[in-house]
């Protein structure tokens, strides 16, 4: 079968390269498969993007075919069948299939795939809306934890619970995310800032120094503002973080540390929105993990903050104290 447009030595580098590359697992682990293939979705090209779309389209399908009927679906061959499953980390053919099986088993008696991919009609009930978002948003969650990798964030929550300065950074969606992260931290005495305007945040991050952590937050990982932010506090020495979905962006490459998420999209709520909860989930984990490896600090930390604002609470009885 001709495959024009990525066959051959063409398709074998850029799978090696995706295999190598940074933040590409080369596990045989079956955990989060689909999210692996949406994340890498983007550096496909010809023949492996085809593979890719078709897998995304129907899991259930592609987990029951064998590796002629898979490559005769996609208009490719049983070569880059092989090749598209070297690119997730797996040896072959078989450990895929049981990779997506396991995955679509688990979802099917969780309930997650009713709905997930259906578009949102004007006149559905609000009730249908609400499963078919709950469906999206815990697979999403799921599949967050199975490509997220602890020892990144482990790496992660040391460099902030020893940091002089963090700086976060964001635009748009990411923005509102960045502040969630810099409240909480704030609230256990890590000195912290989030900065949303570009010049804001280039002039803190000029001011980084080693020991300082910058922490840049985009889903695609390709907003220009945050990485130049990210840039400009890393040549001045301050340990990087990059939260995204996409482990081969401009982003994660710029970043020391990788801190990946996971997406549903729904209707009206395409990548970038739907990212929002598995991002809050991820610097979930960070926050606490520092507050773990700083549990002195933050205890006494959230003992003031909290004493502080207590006289601004309601009391039981209704009167203010």
């Amino acid at each position: 079968m001709s495959e024009p447009e990525m066959d051959g030595a063409a398709s074998t580098a850029v799978v090696d390269s995706l295999v190598l590359g940074t933040g590409v697992t080369t596990s045989h682990n079956s955990d989060g498969v689909l999210a692996r293939v949406r994340s890498l979705q983007s550096e496909f090209t010809g023949a492996l993007r085809r593979v890719a779309e078709h897998v995304l389209t129907d899991p259930a399908a592609a987990s029951r075919a064998t590796i002629v009927e898979l490559a005769e679906r996609s208009g490719t061959s049983p070569a880059t069948i092989t090749r598209f499953c070297r690119a997730l980390g797996f040896d072959g053919y078989a450990d895929l299939r049981l990779g997506i099986a396991a995955e679509t088993g688990r979802a099917r008696s969780a309930g997650w795939t009713v709905d997930i991919g259906r578009e949102i009609q004007p006149n559905d009930p609000l009730e249908r809306v609400l499963g078919q978002i709950m469906a999206a948003d815990t697979q999403a969650m799921h599949d967050t934890a199975a490509l997220l990798d602890l020892a990144e964030v482990e790496r992660a929550a040391v460099a902030i619970a020893a940091s002089t300065r963090v700086n976060i950074f964001g635009a748009s969606g990411s923005a509102l995310v960045g502040e969630e992260m810099q409240f909480s931290l704030h609230r256990i005495g890590v000195p912290v800032w989030a900065w949303t305007d570009v010049h804001n945040g280039l002039a803190s991050a000029a001011l980084s120094r080693p020991g300082d952590v910058a922490l840049g937050i985009s889903h695609s990982g390709e907003t220009g503002e945050t990485i130049e932010m990210l840039a400009e506090a890393s040549s001045r020495g301050a340990t990087t973080i990059a939260l995204t979905s996409f482990p081969r962006s401009p982003l994660a490459e710029l970043a020391d540390i990788t801190l990946l998420t996971a997406t549903q999209a729904t209707t009206f709520r395409p990548d970038a929105l739907s990212a929002r909860h598995p991002q809050l989930v991820v610097l979930d984990l960070l926050y606490v993990a520092v507050a773990q490896r700083t549990h002195e600090r933050s205890h006494a930390a959230f003992q003031r903050t909290a004493q502080a604002v207590h006289g601004h609470k309601a009391a039981k009885d209704g009167s203010t104290t």
